[in-house]
């Protein structure tokens, strides 16, 4: 976040002589309250400055990159998810390439009849099945899929940070964002891919810029 010079001299008042009134900076800097009041509020939204009711105000002494990264920590995965794209553990190969292509996904989520999660492939795994192979019709996806409980899943309110790191770890392209069922197996509500993740960061750039 850019800040104005008014802004700045805002934030070296209080520095100076916090607690202080709203009234106060605005005589020492010679305005009207009415005047000084969307600075203030932006600057008490942004986190550089914290008010108190009948007290004034107080530097929080943070950084914008200190302040940046404290939104990041605060996203949620139900913030970013995308709808997931499903197909039964009975699908063929053929019918598992044909919904990515459509679909225009990395990964796809697999289920048993029960629409509890199974297991996921990916690009790389139906391309590696359908190498040399002329009758992809007759290959069950379930052949070919990871299967759980070997898949990383999240939660739609766990920390979009900590699903990215365990994107990197893993080197995935894609989580399931689950929900437990009563059998102790999982429902599929939605997904998080790398786009979702560089989604965040942009939205959270034009945030700082606005």
């Amino acid at each position: 976040m850019e800040l104005t010079k008014r802004q700045k001299q805002i934030l070296q008042i209080v520095k100076d002589h916090a607690p202080i009134t709203g009234e106060k900076i605005a005589d020492m800097l010679n305005l009207t309250r009415a005047t000084l009041r969307p600075d203030l509020a932006i600057l008490t939204m942004a986190g550089f400055l914290d008010a108190r009711p009948r007290v004034g105000y107080f530097y929080t002494g943070k950084t914008g990159s200190q302040l940046l990264t404290e939104k990041i920590k605060k996203i949620k995965v139900h913030d970013f998810q995308s709808v997931p794209v499903v197909i039964q553990e009975s699908a063929s190969v053929y019918d598992a390439i044909t919904t990515m292509f459509l679909e225009d996904v990395g990964t796809l989520f697999i289920v048993d009849k029960h629409s509890k999660l199974a297991g996921v492939v990916s690009r790389k795994d139906l391309l590696r099945a359908s190498i040399g192979q002329k009758d992809l019709d007759n290959i069950p996806v379930n052949i070919i899929m990871t299967r759980m409980p070997n898949i990383a899943v999240c939660y739609r309110d766990d920390h979009l940070i900590d699903v990215a790191r365990r994107l990197i770890e893993r080197q995935i392209d894609a989580m399931p964002v689950v929900k437990k069922v009563n059998d102790n197996g999982f429902e599929v509500i939605g997904r998080v891919t790398k786009t979702n993740i560089t989604r965040a960061l942009v939205d959270l750039a034009v945030d700082e810029l606005i």
